[in-house]
């Protein structure tokens, strides 16, 4: 308990699943958390279960305006913000020659764009403030392709880069940022996109813990990131994937 005392934290996605974990994480150590979502009602119900110290903001954040007036409304009911947990992305399963355009920008917008805006505009407060941490979610695909979700792990590959481009650049301002890379996770997402329970099985299979995630999983290393632990790490690319990126594929 209290970690994270006197942070104030924006978590994008926060609403439900992975950002959910995030979110209840961040409130049992002692932050103060917006939970930005385009998911209302989820949104809602998390903020009320949790009490003062959590707010639900609807947060679109493919949108600047949108990301504006996130920070400011973030800043009015807690304070300047000191932790971003770029969470928020979005899968589609598709092969190269059948995705439509519009499906890979979508991608693109929701995963890349976002976590870009969200540095961009949050850098300004955490430099005047003396510092900050910021988190992006990338994926085991940020490490290595993986068919049928080419759209999805070009974003992700890009997030990769750019949390380390971000790192050398904020880093003389006191801001750290790094990547995180999950495996296979048991969410709403992952569900919603045709992950029925044989496939669950099927993907616990082939990682060394035998064993899919759950959010829960993810959440304590957004704890760590985010608290002065970490004061150190930036620029990192962290997997927690129960042992998927510890071997090769022999060519796939």
């Amino acid at each position: 308990m209290g970690r994270l005392d006197s942070k104030i934290a924006i978590v994008t996605g926060g609403a439900q699943g992975q950002g959910a974990a995030i979110t209840r994480a961040y409130v049992a150590e002692g932050a103060r958390v917006v939970i930005a979502d385009v998911a209302d009602e989820p949104g809602e119900l998390l903020a009320k279960e949790l009490g003062d110290n959590a707010l639900f903001v609807h947060h679109d954040v493919s949108s600047p305006e949108s990301w504006t007036a996130l920070v400011e409304e973030t800043g009015e009911r807690f304070g300047p913000v000191s932790v971003l947990a770029n969470n928020a992305g979005i899968l589609r399963f598709n092969e190269i020659v059948n995705q439509p355009v519009e499906e890979f920008e979508l991608l693109w917008r929701v995963n890349t764009l976002g976590c870009f805006l969200g540095i961009k505009t949050v850098a300004p407060v955490m430099i005047e403030q003396g510092g900050g941490s910021i988190i992006n979610a990338s994926s085991i695909e940020g490490l290595a392709g993986m068919p049928v979700v080419a759209g999805y792990t070009s974003t992700k590959f890009a997030i990769r880069g750019l949390t380390k481009a971000a790192a050398l650049e904020l880093g003389p301002k006191g801001i750290r940022v790094n990547s995180v890379h999950p495996g296979m996770i048991d969410t709403g997402m992952t569900r919603s996109m045709g992950a029925d329970d044989a496939a669950m099985e099927w993907g616990g299979s082939k990682v060394a813990l035998k064993r899919v995630g759950v959010p829960e999983d993810i959440a304590p290393l957004y704890v760590y990131l985010a608290s002065d632990e970490s004061g150190y790490m930036t620029g990192a690319e962290l997997a927690i994937d129960g042992g998927a990126t510890a071997t090769h594929a022999f060519g796939g």
